[in-house]
């Protein structure tokens, strides 16, 4: 992180932030340990509550497929070019049932590799629509709920918002 355009948060620095928030924040890591975007965002505790809050649901109680969260958080990751957002979210792809062979796919054509069943290329295109142009084509949107329903809909399109949230974050301050 020592290229970081913004000092990180550390354990001695005051003020210190509320302890539930930390408590909250660790609670979310597999190993309870803060990471680089953790102490970035502590540097404003009503950013780091809201943040942790809304990214902890995306996360954890959605119920869109946890694979398919996270290849949309990748693809996102990739098209962004938000290495540390990669590097959090590969393992857990891998862990949640991704493979290898989809990873490098996303990182380069995406949604016309053949690795991908008709579900993951369509999270793909509307990751992709979503993040480089913003509008997404209706049509598209209208195939995504006959896959997955209106909530999970939602869901996949909320997914791709936050991270592209969190990749715009991660890229503009250097974590």
């Amino acid at each position: 992180m020592s290229d970081v355009r913004v000092t990180p948060w550390q354990d001695d620095t005051i003020p210190s932030p509320p302890p539930e928030l930390l408590a909250d924040m660790k609670a979310r890591r597999p190993d309870g340990e803060l990471i680089g975007i953790d102490r970035v965002l502590l540097k404003s505790f009503p950013l780091a509550t809201g943040w942790n809050a809304l990214l902890g649901r995306v996360r954890a109680e959605f119920a869109l497929a946890l694979e398919y969260r996270e290849l949309i958080m990748l693809r996102v990751a990739a098209l962004n070019r938000a290495d540390f957002e990669w590097g959090v979210h590969h393992p857990a792809y891998l862990q949640a049932g991704g493979t290898e062979e989809k990873c490098a796919a996303l990182q380069g054509e995406g949604a016309e590799s053949d690795v991908f069943d008709e579900e993951e290329r369509t999270l793909i295109a509307l990751t992709d629509q979503s993040t480089k142009q913003v509008e997404v084509d209706a049509l598209l949107v209208e195939k995504t709920k006959r896959l997955f329903g209106e909530v999970q809909t939602v869901e996949a399109v909320a997914t791709v918002a936050a991270y592209n949230m969190v990749s715009r974050f991660l890229v503009a301050l250097a974590v």
